[in-house]
């Protein structure tokens, strides 16, 4: 990694976790203690208003702001492959997101480094069936917004049940989407294959476990 990098990476981790120590800080760039000692130098000098107390850590001014991004080419390419294969695995509203900001991504940087259709990389296609997507967004709202849901369940075995559940994530394994949640039935934690999920309706009522 540049160095230039590495001192990106150090002003976040400072911006995100402050007052954080020089330990802690060597231990998630993973660099001695030393060289951050030399990094937080050479932020100063560079005009980053970073200061540190004994024995409680690193912090910035509370009025700081980063300069804008620039992003190298490999960068670009990653960033428009995730958010094309964004669009392409999960439903509605997240894979709606994903598109917009894909054209607010390319409003900011140059023409020149952001063309989607001539990247070298692409996601074409759909990754999922349609089946596989189904209940996504449903799944997806009810964990935005603690609700419950009641579901009708068609297990590998080809046995069918009906359940409320209240969905906590959801976990992509490269095929196929899983939602975690826990089960009212069983009163323990229970994954689900989105897939497999026949019928899917909000309840109402339920109370959030604690």
């Amino acid at each position: 990694m540049r160095k230039a990098d590495r001192l990106f990476q150090l002003v976040n981790l400072i911006r995100s976790h402050q007052p954080i120590t020089a330990e802690q800080l060597a231990e998630r760039v993973g660099v001695s203690v030393r060289t951050i000692y030399r990094y937080i130098d050479d932020l100063s000098v560079g005009g980053v208003p970073v200061y540190g107390e004994p024995g409680i850590g690193y912090a910035l001014t509370e009025d700081f702001e980063l300069p804008p991004l620039t992003l190298t080419h490999d960068e670009i390419a990653a960033l428009m492959l995730g958010v094309e294969m964004l669009s392409r695995s999960t439903g509605g509203d997240l894979a709606t997101a994903a598109k917009t900001l894909l054209s607010k991504i390319g409003a900011v940087l140059p023409l020149r480094s952001f063309e989607p259709t001539r990247a070298p990389v692409r996601s074409l296609g759909n990754m999922l069936n349609d089946q596989s997507l189904n209940h996504w967004n449903d799944l997806y709202q009810a964990i935005q917004h603690q609700q419950a849901v009641m579901i009708v369940y068609l297990s590998l075995n080809e046995q069918l049940s009906q359940r409320i559940v209240f969905p906590l994530g959801l976990f992509y394994w490269g095929s196929k989407w899983t939602v975690g949640t826990w089960c009212t039935l069983r009163k323990t934690y229970r994954d689900f294959r989105v897939d497999r999920i026949q019928d899917l309706d909000f309840a109402s009522d339920v109370e959030v476990p604690e």
